[in-house]
């Protein structure tokens, strides 16, 4: 994951700076990508790895505190420390979006899947390919666990299929494609995973082979069987959410 881990710390935008970083650290932690209890770098460091002023950096811890994003704690040992959101909703946020809406998302991270897929199989070192096997492995492990309640899987097999979409990307070796694909899981990621709430069991499994079917080709240095199974997995889930939406539509 250090390659995703990276782009996350890359720097941002040069316009709206305050909004780019908490963007940034707000889909990073959304995701997973940084750990629920983790100690961000200091005040002085996070500016210069983002590339902006430590004003800009405190104008956005400031609001990732109010959003319950980060905690500052002060004294020994203090610093700014990661809190993982809670009561994610994927529901209610699907609300939001007009099937035309999601058919173009679907159809633009399509496009950027698919890209950053062809491009792993093509740059990826054995070391950018370690953290994506062992996010697919735990994906494997947590799918036949049966001591956790459906919710409390279901939340941690969200984070861990933004988080293997996320290392593909990194493993492509491209930092745009990288943060382009951090922020649409963290726009589009949650709502994907209610495409597989309809036969859940089925549909896990589904989705567990279509992981696989992309890492065998990324392995095999197969980079168009590699982006069409990509595409394929995101357009799959995103025909299945469009009518998720429309049955709601009709509620």
């Amino acid at each position: 994951m250090e390659s995703a881990r990276l782009a996350v710390f890359a720097p941002v935008d040069s316009t709206a700076r305050v909004e780019a970083v908490v963007r940034r650290l707000t889909d990073a932690i959304s995701l997973g990508l940084l750990a629920d209890g983790e100690q961000l770098p200091s005040e002085a460091e996070l500016a210069a790895r983002l590339g902006v002023s430590t004003v800009t950096l405190r104008e956005a811890l400031m609001a990732l505190r109010q959003q319950g994003m980060v905690e500052t704690r002060r004294g020994r040992g203090g610093g700014s420390f990661v809190r993982l959101p809670s009561g994610l909703d994927p529901g209610a946020l699907l609300r939001g979006y007009a099937a035309e809406e999601l058919r173009d998302l679907g159809d633009h991270y399509a496009a950027i899947a698919g890209a950053a897929a062809r491009l792993a199989a093509q740059r990826a070192l054995p070391s950018d390919l370690a953290p994506l096997l062992r996010s697919m492995n735990e994906m494997n492990e947590l799918a036949g666990t049966t001591g956790t309640t459906g919710a409390e899987q279901d939340g941690r097999l969200r984070r861990l299929e933004g988080r293997f979409h996320v290392e593909i990307a990194a493993a492509s070796q491209s930092a745009r494609l990288t943060q382009e694909e951090i922020r649409l899981q963290a726009d589009i990621g949650g709502l994907l995973w209610l495409s597989r709430d309809e036969h859940h069991e089925m549909a896990k499994r589904h989705l567990l082979d279509q992981h696989r079917a992309i890492v065998e080709a990324i392995l095999a240095g197969a980079g168009d069987q590699a982006r069409e199974l990509a595409e394929r997995h995101v357009l799959d889930a995103v025909d299945h959410l469009i009518e998720l939406r429309l049955r709601l539509q009709e509620e």
